[in-house]
């Protein structure tokens, strides 16, 4: 056999050890996935009565419902919030099974820069959905409920579907959730040499204005909910650009004292005249 075809079969190797690799942890966030879904199918009607709470108190006790127009819309409600929460519950077996994979290829360097973000990122998406679940949501759901009442002689009233208020909590939670890793994209382009905190500072103004469009787009069109979202994102880009400075302030300081240590060893091996 030539040398070039000895040089593919060597490299096929690794690349199909690679691929059977990430199919076996494929197979396992599939499987955390499903088992995840099976307990929260079962446990749909708790998970869903918690996600009611910030209506419920929003109507006041005794007051408001819930109502399906579709037969089936209900039991679709519960496949919904399963699947959701099944998510969230599985995504560290997932984000675990990334990390197994990828952490191999990777420097001990690499793997200490990279792992802080791993363990940052659901710790943002909690905060951002705790705020969206027991601040924004409520007092959104107040605003909307306010205009309820008697208009032009007839009585207005809140009928929500049972569906569209699952969507509306999951488009508020995902919304936040997913904007409070801001500070995790700009740090990891900000390691990856793509910005800088000088191109940070320099295009702030541009970013208060897209925080501004981007809460226009993932909230619902109220400025309520809007501003909520929205001066947070100003908020964090603000700390992103704190936190870049204190990394490279800390990088600076480290850099010398590494090159100390690596000198000391070539003035050890050094022959004494």
């Amino acid at each position: 056999m030539s040398e070039p075809e000895d040089e593919i079969d060597a490299s096929r190797a690794p690349l199909l050890d690679h691929l059977i690799e990430l199919r076996q942890r494929l197979v396992r966030c599939v499987v955390a996935l499903l088992l995840a879904f099976g307990v929260c199918f079962y446990f749909s009607e708790h998970i869903f009565a918690f996600l009611v709470v910030p209506l419920k108190e929003a109507f006041g006790d005794g007051n408001g419902r819930l109502v399906y127009t579709k037969l089936y819309e209900a039991f679709f409600v519960q496949v919904k919030v399963s699947i959701f929460a099944a998510f969230c519950v599985s995504f560290p077996i997932i984000a675990n099974q990334l990390w197994a994979f990828v952490a191999p290829g990777l420097y001990r360097q690499e793997k200490r820069a990279l792992l802080p973000f791993i363990l940052a990122t659901p710790l943002l998406f909690t905060t951002g959905a705790a705020l969206a679940y027991y601040i924004v949501m409520p007092t959104a759901f107040h605003f909307f409920l306010q205009f309820q009442g008697e208009s032009g002689g007839l009585e207005v009233e809140a009928l929500p579907s049972t569906d569209a208020y699952l969507s509306l909590v999951m488009q508020f939670i995902l919304a936040f959730g997913i904007s409070f890793l801001l500070p995790v994209l700009l740090m990891l382009l900000n390691r990856a040499g793509i910005v800088s905190r000088a191109q940070l500072i320099s295009v702030r103004r541009y970013m208060i204005v897209a925080a501004f469009v981007a809460a226009a787009i993932l909230t619902p069109p109220d400025v309520v909910s809007q501003l909520m979202l929205a001066i947070p994102l100003v908020l964090l880009y603000e700390i992103s650009i704190l936190a870049i400075w204190f990394t490279e302030r800390r990088a600076a300081k480290a850099a010398p004292e590494e090159t100390e240590d690596a000198a000391e060893p070539e003035a050890q091996s050094e022959p004494a005249e």
